[in-house]
């Protein structure tokens, strides 16, 4: 992972980007919903595909902290690396940022009656949360991500 201090965006950076132009990704993948339902399990297909958020403090993976990576549970693309990773006592793994500027895509959320900025894979538009301005520094950013939207991948 590169230094967070040179690569981090932070919440002007994801406004601008969430109301004009995500980057391009790095590849897609592409697949129909018949396709996506037989790879995933019902719980992942209702967070990833059907943007579903799955209960606080329901998922062990927020208290994992060990060296390693997070990927995109649709795709297998790499997102996150457990040294952005914190405890936000939200219920949600939490991180400070994504591995690279175009592993995530965000897009502005008025849903639930108030203004969201949604976090989705660049790469397979799999639903994975949302980003807050309210995280430590040097984003200052909080990714609040549906683990089960993620799959952690133990370094090598």
């Amino acid at each position: 992972m590169t230094d967070m201090t040179e690569t981090a965006l932070h919440w002007g950076d994801v406004i601008r980007i969430a109301t004009s132009a995500n980057p391009a990704p790095p590849r897609r993948v592409e697949k129909s919903e018949a396709e996506w339902r037989a790879q995933l399990d019902p719980d992942q297909f209702h967070v990833t595909r059907l943007k579903g958020t799955e209960a606080p403090f329901s998922n062990p993976m927020c208290s994992v902290f060990e060296p390693g990576h997070y990927a995109c549970v649709c795709c297998g693309t790499e997102l996150f690396d457990s040294s952005a990773k914190f405890e936000s006592g939200t219920g949600w793994p939490s991180f400070g940022a994504p591995v690279a500027d175009n592993v995530v895509a965000y897009h502005i959320d008025g849903s639930h009656g108030m203004q969201r900025v949604e976090t989705v894979c660049n790469v397979c538009d799999a639903h994975l949360g949302h980003v807050f301005p309210d995280g430590p520094t040097p984003s200052g950013l909080r990714y609040c991500i549906n683990a089960l939207a993620l799959e952690k991948i133990a370094d090598a």
